[in-house]
């Protein structure tokens, strides 16, 4: 298939709107480099600006991530392209990079929208709301959530009925179903890869329950119901509503486990999971919270004295493997683990249970260069050449990996991993520029 493409050019090309990415090109774009940003999803800020707060600190994420995300978006030097996919990067010399760039129609204007919601509340059709993992409904014409950025709303076309009610009450008239697929051929003199991480999929596991039992959720589930811009107006259990009284935390989850394909750490589960706990501890004064864990790896500045305090409000650590969990006729949960200290198995109940998803490698970078250009680690992560020197390089010169694109790791972490790249990046410009 032969599609019209229009020809961009740009100083860097920037793979993925996350954390790690947005801090990437906004390094370049402050050191004067045209940037282009493309996001596969319809907002900036990826996984971090789902957060309620971050660990050990407490911080507010939301906080951290909508003024970081507003300059990337205000930026003279950054051009940003939602919704979008790099389908292929070739290196045609040093210094010139080719990049096919998918961009998927919003049917919406969003320079004309202002973000009435009219739309939303005229649509007739509900799915779940991907943005709230799936814990309640959104509209087929929809704002993806209340601090997104763009903020505008957008069309899921795979659902619509094209019945028009949102074009009815549209009052600038942004909403076009006439929008189609654009298609891009960007010229680059270097690439950035920050293509982040998936999160487990914890139906792999069908012991646990996930998708059977509605009182099973997973961790990101437990993240929006105590963030800021929450589903419900307290911590709920999806099954009959109910303030869950025991919940329980299941570690490991798909991380070190190599009959799931996932032998490693993910490095931030049992952090984020004390995290929650603590947060939940404040909300739900009277529940108790369990904690069932092979290993507690507390290893950053700080964490330390985060888990000890967790322990000192009441957190209730349990060293043990889980074995299976049964659901009784009212929704609670029975949990069968063994008790690693004691040697022997037990048997608990909870009447919530979080799975502690790990963390997984994003396979569609590894699509975006010509077979086995771009080096994978084992694991499917992209691979460090210099991981002590330059842990920013790759296999192919003037591409650079910043973020989870590399390994799993924490925000700070992934942070100074985008300044790595962003620096190599301008570097690699600097020596390769036209003389």
């Amino acid at each position: 298939m032969n599609e019209e493409r229009e020809v961009l050019n740009y100083d860097a090309l920037v793979v993925g709107g996350g954390i790690a990415g947005g801090e990437a090109a906004l390094n370049l774009a402050n050191t004067g480099y045209k940037v282009l940003l493309v996001e596969k999803d319809r907002s900036l800020g990826g996984k971090m600006i789902l957060l309620s707060k971050v660990f050990p600190t407490l911080d507010c994420s939301a906080c951290i991530t909508t003024p970081k995300v507003s300059e990337i978006a205000r930026h003279k030097n950054i051009t940003i392209f939602t919704e979008s996919e790099v389908t292929a990067i070739v290196k045609k010399s040093e210094n010139n990079f080719t990049a096919q760039i998918t961009k998927k129609p919003r049917y919406v204007r969003v320079e004309d929208c202002t973000a009435c919601q009219l739309c939303e509340k005229a649509c007739p059709v509900s799915v779940r709301d991907e943005y709230q993992f799936g814990l309640i409904g959104r509209k087929a014409a929809f704002i993806p959530f209340s601090i997104a950025n763009p903020k505008a709303a957008a069309i899921d076309i795979e659902n619509c009925t094209l019945c028009g009610a949102c074009e009815k009450v549209c009052p600038t008239h942004c909403i076009d179903f006439t929008m189609e697929t654009k298609y891009y051929e960007l010229h680059a003199k270097t690439v950035v890869l920050a293509t982040g991480f998936n999160l487990f999929d914890p139906l792999l596991i069908p012991r646990y329950g996930y998708g059977q039992y509605k009182n099973v959720i997973t961790s990101m589930q437990m993240e929006r119901e105590i963030a800021p811009t929450r589903p419900f107006n307290t911590i709920l259990r999806p099954g009959d509503g109910k303030v869950p009284d025991r919940i329980a935390y299941v570690l490991c989850t798909g991380s070190r486990d190599a009959t799931v394909g996932n032998p490693i750490c993910s490095q931030i589960c049992c952090m984020y999971s004390i995290k929650q706990a603590q947060l939940l501890m404040g909300a739900l004064p009277m529940a108790d919270v369990t904690i069932y864990y092979i290993n507690i790896r507390s290893f950053g500045k700080g964490f330390e004295e985060f888990y000890q305090q967790a322990k000192g409000m009441g957190v209730n650590f349990v060293k043990g493997k889980i074995g299976k969990i049964a659901e009784k006729e009212n929704g609670d949960l029975i949990l069968r683990y063994e008790d690693i200290n004691e040697g022997v198995v037990r048997e608990a109940e909870h009447d919530m249970v979080v799975l502690s998803v790990g963390v997984k490698s994003n396979p569609t970078v590894g699509k975006i260069f010509g077979r086995g250009e771009l080096k994978l680690d084992p694991f499917n992560f992209v691979a460090q050449e210099d991981l002590l020197g330059s842990p920013s390089k790759t296999s192919i010169d003037g591409v650079f990996v910043a973020g989870t694109a590399s390994a799993p790791m924490d925000i700070p972490d992934s942070i100074l991993s985008a300044g790595s790249a962003s620096s190599e990046a301008i570097s690699y410009l600097i020596q390769h520029q036209e003389l």
